[in-house]
């Protein structure tokens, strides 16, 4: 897949209209989110979608005449859905948990279990503190993934609920708004890492890459690399592990990241010392924009599922965004094929390490 076709939206038919979709959206290959659609039964004149992806559900929402707000975190999302609405749908770049209280008379809720139990429980509040009483909240996802134990702290934040459909492993339950919601508790956490003799502060937020740890690809990483590094691009940067050891050592350093939560931590991180941008894959970037280091841990999930595509991206963009005579590293974990890739675009690649992990190299 070239850096066009991955950016590419497909116009797809759903029941009842059109959505958008593209490599590297959420939503689209869930089953949850097609269960969620088809149960989901209207409330009140305003909905929340806290989790849209594509917008399966937002889709359903609007169809059924509810004026419809849709949160979204990733960038390839966020392009999906502002394409497929336009001003019909009020789509927010937005936290989850950070919503506002009292606003909503329907909210749905695909369960992000991928993103750790604590993600999902700060959503599920955010959910109830949007609610207004008497409010319905529809929750969805599979039992295989803590969908029991979600339905049930969700009785415990909103009030009475009820299971409405159970296909395989997958359920969906509607609570209705009886008492007031928990206070927003907070969020920010931090850990330190020692490298190179000094000892670096990461902040982060719930449902982050690696949160609380720098994990061991990142740190393989990091041990390989050359001291003079120009100017260094970081794709899919997280909040910041690789690039926040490199300040000061880098002429120049931009870090391009889809989660919206992953950009706070990493400006948090980085603050005035780099640029960090919301994109999707090299979205972000001028059309001439190009670097003398580029560096990634690339993601293999979508929504939990695994999908190499946007780590295809991630190579593509990287050729196209490095300088001739540039460099660009790669780590991944050891089973990923990634050196055919490397090898079909790049002069050189070479292996630099192997554990549980690899870093690779490739020369333009």
């Amino acid at each position: 897949m070239n850096l066009e076709a991955y950016h590419t939206l497909l116009k797809t038919p759903v029941p009842g209209g059109f959505l958008y979709t593209k490599p590297g959206a959420r939503g689209s290959q869930d089953p949850a989110y097609t269960l969620l659609a088809e149960v989901l039964e209207p409330h009140g004149q305003s909905a929340l979608d806290l989790n849209p992806g594509i917008g399966l559900v937002t889709h359903a929402l609007r169809q059924q005449g509810l004026r419809v707000q849709a949160i979204e975190t990733s960038r390839a999302s966020l392009r999906c859905l502002e394409a497929s609405f336009g001003s019909s749908v009020r789509v927010t770049r937005g936290l989850p948990w950070a919503t506002e209280p009292d606003s909503a008379d329907l909210v749905a809720l695909v369960l992000p279990a991928h993103r750790g139990t604590r993600f999902v429980e700060l959503a599920l509040l955010g959910a109830a503190r949007a609610l207004r009483t008497g409010g319905r909240l529809w929750i969805a996802g599979s039992k295989d993934k803590g969908f029991a134990h979600y339905f049930k702290l969700a009785q415990a934040w909103v009030g009475y609920g009820l299971l409405v459909r159970r296909e395989g492993a997958w359920r969906v339950a509607v609570l209705e708004k009886e008492k007031p919601a928990p206070s927003l508790p907070e969020v920010w956490q931090s850990f330190d890492w020692a490298f190179m003799g000094k000892t670096l502060s990461f902040s982060y937020l719930p449902g982050v890459f690696s949160g609380g740890h720098l994990d061991p690809g990142s740190a393989m990483l990091l041990r390989e690399l050359p001291q003079d590094l120009g100017h260094v691009l970081d794709i899919g940067g997280g909040y910041g592990a690789l690039s926040r050891p490199l300040l000061g050592r880098a002429q120049g350093l931009t870090l391009l990241e889809d989660d919206w939560i992953s950009v706070l931590c990493a400006q948090k991180n980085l603050g005035e010392a780099a640029t960090v941008l919301h994109s999707d894959v090299d979205e972000a970037l001028t059309e001439d924009q190009t670097f003398t280091t580029i560096i990634t841990n690339p993601p293999f999930h979508v929504g939990g599922l695994v999908v190499l595509e946007t780590a295809i991206a991630f190579i593509e963009a990287a050729h196209a965004r490095l300088e001739r005579g540039g460099k660009f590293y790669l780590v991944a974990n050891r089973f990923l094929p990634y050196e055919p890739l490397l090898e079909a675009r790049f002069a050189t690649v070479r292996t630099l390490a192997v554990n549980t992990h690899k870093v690779l190299v490739a020369y333009k």
